[in-house]
């Protein structure tokens, strides 16, 4: 008999984990249920006249084995290096020279949304796009209902791979104790919530770093990125900077006019960098991310017993940190276990 694994969420964890599934059960029915037109999650990117731009993730570390053999083995199709170190700046907007480590930093040429892509594509999965899922439920099996009250399943096993708030709202009253009991673990997960302008010039800037960073988290803006550092994203003669405002300034902003938030970043921006043309882009825009950055991890006594009646979790709020290596190791690992668990039907 088929397994039927069902997943929700298409981002960098729920694809590391069905290559995994697929690759060790080339027989199972996999299908992944994705909200949006993408895959990839908070790892996004936009493409804009011949330029590519990532507005969520800015890059793949070099922290694992297993992640760094995956991309640079098995996907390295289009895989590009992230050029120059990293430097930090003061609530006071001082920059200084960094201590940058020795790990490389990862994209792809036409951005990063290419790693779940490549990942997604080297399996049998079938990914439904643009179909939100707001009900789980265990009725002889597991069972996925869609926004427009569509009703999928039955699947022997669930992975869930949306940020922790939105993943308890489906864990609840699932009928299942252990299940409801995670829905509730990930309600206690905390979220930092980010505001990112992308401001596009016509024109280069001269400066030595691809980034900086706030080291004192006292200052409005908590991160600068230089798109142009990234081969493949933007053309020469060109400056895109993502500029990602600090958690408090998000949350407190979140809601006002976009264009009030852009105008505020950009001046920021032009201050720390210490370029006064950067207060008047040409071209703007922008996202907010309310669950953006896990504080911690989600328990994972929790994670456990939900695992022993067949829903798995996966992402940077289960791996207990905020980074996109972490999410796709979680992945990797959760995958392992799924398989392992569908293997023993």
């Amino acid at each position: 008999m088929t397994a039927r694994l069902g997943t929700v969420g298409a981002g960098a964890g729920a694809a590391a984990a069905t290559y995994v599934v697929d690759h060790a059960l080339p027989d199972a029915d996999l299908t992944v249920f994705e909200k949006s037109r993408g895959v990839c999650g908070r790892a996004a990117a936009r493409r804009r006249n011949g330029l590519v731009y990532e507005y969520g993730a800015n890059y793949l570390t070099d922290d694992d084995d297993r992640v760094n053999n995956l991309v640079t083995e098995e996907f390295d199709d289009g895989l590009v290096e992230v050029n120059g170190p990293i430097w930090t700046f003061d609530a006071a907007g001082t920059v200084a020279e960094g201590r940058d480590s020795d790990k490389r930093r990862w994209t792809y040429a036409d951005g990063i949304t290419r790693l779940a892509k490549h990942l997604f594509g080297a399996t049998g999965a079938t990914v439904e796009r643009t179909t939100r899922i707001v009900d789980v439920h265990h009725d002889g099996g597991w069972r996925l209902t869609d926004a427009n009250e569509s009703t999928h399943g039955p699947f022997d096993a669930l992975l869930l791979n949306p940020p922790a708030p939105q993943t308890a709202a489906l864990l609840d009253e699932t009928g299942i104790e252990a299940v409801d009991q995670l829905g509730n673990a990930a309600a206690a997960v905390d979220y930092r919530t980010v505001w990112t302008a992308v401001l596009g010039y016509d024109f280069e800037i001269d400066v030595p770093y691809y980034a900086l960073v706030n080291a004192d988290k006292e200052h409005a803006v908590g991160w600068i990125g230089r798109e142009e550092c990234k081969p493949g994203h933007v053309p020469d003669g060109e400056t895109v900077l993502v500029v990602q405002a600090s958690p408090d300034w998000s949350t407190e902003r979140y809601d006002d006019p976009p264009e009030q938030n852009i105008a505020v970043l950009a001046q920021h921006a032009a201050e720390i960098v210490g370029d006064e043309r950067l207060t008047d882009p040409d071209w703007t825009d922008h996202q907010g991310w309310r669950y953006a950055l896990p504080e911690a991890g989600v328990r994972a006594d929790a994670v456990r017993a939900a695992a022993q009646k067949d829903v798995y979790v996966t992402g940077d709020w289960v791996a207990g940190e905020a980074r996109l290596h972490a999410a796709v190791r979680n992945g990797l690992g959760t995958g392992d276990a799924v398989a392992a668990a569908l293997r023993g039907r």
